[in-house]
């Protein structure tokens, strides 16, 4: 009987490159020795893992069950092996990471090239969304989170943190005035996010309620339509940052603390796959310090500036 786990290992390798004889050049085999490899696979689990055709391979729906659990038990098996050797464990397989949509967009998509160059044997899945998925229901290996966390269970690891702003475009300000109080936004046009602004907008330990035209589950929605001079957002930095850089929104001193955001990497209890690892590591550094959506912020807007009386 040929070895299981070679097996495994050729039979990932070969869906990951659509080919028996890519594969085997990538292994140091024979495209003799993948076909048997993979045959012998087949046989053992009564059932075909891959469509042959003359152009090309694809996974069957069997196929593709079993390469997930293949990567993941290969995973494991390199892990274990890293325990108790001197050299660490190349981050392989796939990870299934989910952010915050606008966050993702905006700071993760762009840090991918780097990291996927210093693991090219790594696929990663990108999930994009605001809701709060469960890690484990829905088999994410890592999850950002940005705001306060819950007592989940979760292993978190910080990674940063963003400040929260008041926001509006010059022309709105011109028109509407400038507000000096958190009691005068309740005369703006503010901008509401569905997800977290239920009670208001929060200073301090006081929330102040809010209303406004629009309210939206995405933070880069309400920012744009700010932008357009619709009304007053209150966002993190890290989606505002560009907009202040530029003119095209003033931040606002409204003599009250804003809240500091920090945002954290999430990821299952107990065992931490190398994968993993390597990811929140990579973040880690890449956020050290003073994050880039801090850096270079113009002067808020001190009250009494464009101000219309109360």
């Amino acid at each position: 009987m040929l070895d299981r786990v070679t097996g495994m290992q050729v039979f990932a390798r070969v869906a990951a490159l659509g080919s028996f004889s890519a594969a085997g050049r990538a292994l140091g085999l024979s495209q003799t020795g993948v076909t048997k490899h993979v045959a012998a696979l087949e046989a053992r689990l009564g059932t075909r893992l891959l469509h042959r055709t003359t152009r090309r391979l694809t996974l069957t729906e069997t196929g593709r069950s079993y390469l997930e659990a293949c990567e993941r038990i290969l995973a494991e098996i390199a892990e274990a092996e890293a325990l108790v050797g001197a050299e660490g464990v190349e981050a392989h397989g796939t990870l299934r990471l989910n952010v915050p949509l606008s966050f993702g967009v905006r700071e993760i998509a762009p840090a991918l090239a780097a990291f996927s160059a210093a693991h090219p044997a790594l696929t990663i899945e990108l999930g994009l969304n605001d809701r709060r998925v469960d890690l484990i229901e829905e088999g994410w290996d890592l999850a950002v989170r940005i705001g306060s966390l819950a007592d989940s269970g979760l292993i978190a690891r910080r990674l940063a943190s963003s400040r929260l702003v008041v926001c509006a475009a010059p022309a709105y300000l011109d028109r509407h005035g400038t507000p000096r109080r958190p009691e005068e936004l309740k005369g703006h046009n503010c901008l509401g996010y569905t997800l977290s602004d239920a009670s208001g907008w929060r200073f301090g330990d006081q929330a102040y309620p809010v209303s406004g035209t629009l309210r939206a589950p995405n933070g880069a929605a309400l920012v744009a339509a700010a932008v357009a001079g619709l009304g007053l957002v209150y966002q993190p930095t890290f989606l505002v940052a560009e907009a202040l850089r530029a003119g095209t929104l003033v931040a606002l001193d409204l003599g009250a603390p804003c809240p500091t955001l920090p945002i954290h990497a999430l990821m299952p209890p107990g065992r931490r796959p190398a994968k993993t690892r390597a990811f929140v590591d990579y973040l880690a550094e890449r956020f050290a310090g003073e994050p880039a959506w801090e850096r270079d912020l113009p002067a808020v807007r001190s009250a009494g500036a464009n101000s219309l009386p109360s």
